[in-house]
């Protein structure tokens, strides 16, 4: 399809390609067997290829939406060969990723009219949520941006610790209090520090937990609206980070979230270390919330605008 071309350096694509080799050497091995032998595209090779994509964590909704697109290509072409498979399904994912508003990006880029820039960034411990904001922080660091970072999970000293390495590392500021404060005074100060600094990018840090939803729900309310008597429109953007090597599990976090809070955009972590590669394009088809960026390896360059095509090249390179 025309729309493949290159749009990643070839640094920036190989780093891309060797993060999503366990999905993809996962799904062409099970795709493989399931066409091995077989000429063409028939019932059986097709209730193959649904239990492979629901496997590989596309889900099973996204799923069923994909199979229906390839047995109407199959129903059009009577003699649709299993070599020509490969490029149907690698059409039809991205044409679904084309119906969100997913992966159109290809920097890191922040809205020139809001300044500071708030971001808010949500998640449970573990998924890499404050490694994110780190990585984060270095990108638009790197462009000349000046970040300021706040602390508002204050539910654990190692947040608020770690937090502070990856300030000092990557060169930005940290607005932090005593493990067991407020989160929204926390808040509070890094926007009243980020305005009189005359910053251009506020990342809040918050508590990772799903206790349950009203609490959530409460925290984080209260957290926006503290933030609103510094800035009147923050947050401008709330960043769900999810960890893509629980497959199913993220997306019952992106549920819980999503009813918690008003999540704007997604960031798909650990994608190097999973077979489960595939949840990308099922969190991005069910949630109808973008998928912003995908961490694909340790590195601190290692998180990436996540770009639809390039995504969709690498997973069936």
């Amino acid at each position: 399809m025309s729309f493949f071309k290159k749009i990643f350096s070839s640094e920036k694509k190989e780093t891309l390609d060797k993060g999503l080799e366990k999905t993809k050497s996962s799904f062409f091995g099970k795709l493989t067997k399931a066409v091995a032998g077989k000429s063409k595209v028939d019932d059986e090779v097709l209730d193959n290829l649904e239990e492979i994509l629901v496997s590989s964590d596309v889900g099973v909704n996204t799923t069923l939406k994909i199979i229906e697109r390839i047995e109407e290509r199959v129903s059009q072409d009577k003699y649709l060969g299993t070599e020509e498979l490969n490029v149907i399904l690698r059409e039809e994912i991205a044409g679904l990723l084309s119906e969100t508003n997913s992966g159109e990006e290809t920097e890191f880029t922040v809205p020139k009219d809001k300044k500071p820039y708030v971001m808010m960034v949500v998640g449970v411990n573990g998924v890499g949520k404050t490694t994110t904001i780190g990585k984060l922080a270095h990108q638009f660091n790197k462009q000349g941006l000046k970040v300021v970072l706040g602390a508002a999970d204050t539910f654990r000293a190692a947040a608020i610790d770690q937090l502070q390495v990856w300030a000092d590392r990557v060169g930005v500021s940290l607005v932090k209090q005593s493990m067991g404060s407020d989160p929204a005074s926390v808040a509070f100060d890094t926007l009243k520090s980020a305005v009189s600094q005359d910053a251009d990018v506020v990342i809040i840090d918050t508590a990772g937990r799903l206790h349950n939803k009203v609490n959530l729900m409460n925290e984080l309310t209260k957290v926006k609206r503290v933030m609103q008597k510094v800035v009147d429109d923050a947050p401008h953007e709330v960043l769900l980070v999810l960890d893509g090597s629980t497959g199913q599990n993220a997306f019952e976090q992106a549920k819980q979230f999503t009813a918690a809070t008003e999540v704007t955009s997604l960031a798909v972590t650990k994608l190097d270390g999973t077979a489960k590669g595939g949840v990308v394009i099922g969190i991005s088809d069910q949630f109808k919330i973008p998928v912003k960026y995908i961490g694909v390896g340790e590195g601190i360059d290692h998180l990436q605008v996540f770009n639809k095509y390039e995504f969709v090249d690498s997973f069936f390179k």
